[in-house]
């Protein structure tokens, strides 16, 4: 039954392509982005044995970087690519193009073992600003809060920065006293065991070991982002240097099929066809 799913999927990828691939495609960037990657690129390999696809995460800052210094064929982002990136990228002659290939939700996750089920922006801005400190100011138990938080490289982090962390216009930054990883799959980790942790991650990183925290009063699903309900949504993005072509502009013609979205929808994401 698997090898005859398998040879399905691979003629799936072939009839969208047209012809089989031969060569290397160089992937880097964001760690939420990551996971519909590996899926999609494995998928297209199957259909093109001779392609060779290399992926790394490391954060949005470095999917640009790479783009900027023309080490990558593809930057994941779970953030737009700022101005002063695009500017660099232009001047190096790599004009960014980008594609939204997914929506995601960012959720802030507790241990199951946590009480709390629903906090508001203006909780979450006291919790990663450092101004609430103990899980009983917000309805928990009366322990210390464990602030973990994405580092500044990573889309998620600038994603959440300018959607919880925005009071009065300005943008803070999260407080000194919160423990930053490097990755979704680290932040759902050290949440997962520890009971007075809280952190957040993208849609596709929950599973059985955390519990997704509802923000003003809305749980996050494929649902509430397409209808904008849930308040801390967002696109996730891949970039050119340049338009695309060859093998990368077929994986991203795959990425962006019916075939593509409905992978996107498997490993977690909300479509955006």
């Amino acid at each position: 039954m698997k090898s005859r799913i398998i040879a399905l999927v691979s003629i799936m990828v072939m009839a969208f392509t047209g012809s089989a691939f031969a060569g290397s495609v160089q992937v880097k960037g964001s760690t939420t982005v990551l996971p519909l990657m590996q899926k999609s690129a494995e998928t297209f390999m199957l259909a093109n044995p001779s392609t060779s696809i290399s992926i790394s995460g490391g954060g949005s800052s470095n999917g640009a970087k790479a783009l900027i210094d023309g080490t990558t064929d593809i930057a994941m982002m779970s953030r737009d690519m700022k101005p002063a990136e695009i500017q660099k990228a232009t001047d190096n002659g790599r004009a960014p193009v980008q594609f939204i290939v997914a929506l995601d939700c960012i959720v802030p996750v507790v241990n199951p073992n946590n009480p709390v089920s629903g906090l508001s922006k203006d909780q979450l801005f006291g919790i990663y600003t450092g101004k609430i400190k103990n899980w009983k100011e917000v309805g928990g138990d009366d322990s210390q809060i464990v602030v973990i938080s994405r580092d500044t490289s990573s889309g998620t982090y600038d994603c959440w920065k300018s959607k919880v962390m925005k009071k009065d216009g300005k943008k803070h930054r999260v407080f000194p006293g919160a423990l930053l990883q490097a990755s979704n799959g680290a932040v759902a980790q050290a949440v997962s065991k520890n009971k007075k942790a809280i952190g957040y991650v993208g849609l596709a990183y929950l599973n059985k070991e955390l519990k997704g925290i509802e923000v003003q009063g809305v749980a996050a699903s494929v649902a509430t982002a397409k209808d904008k309900s849930y308040p801390i949504a967002r696109g996730l993005n891949i970039y050119t240097p340049g338009e695309p072509t060859g093998e990368a502009k077929a994986l991203i013609d795959y990425m962006m099929s019916p075939a593509g979205q409905t992978l996107a929808a498997d490993t977690g994401f909300i479509p955006v066809k």
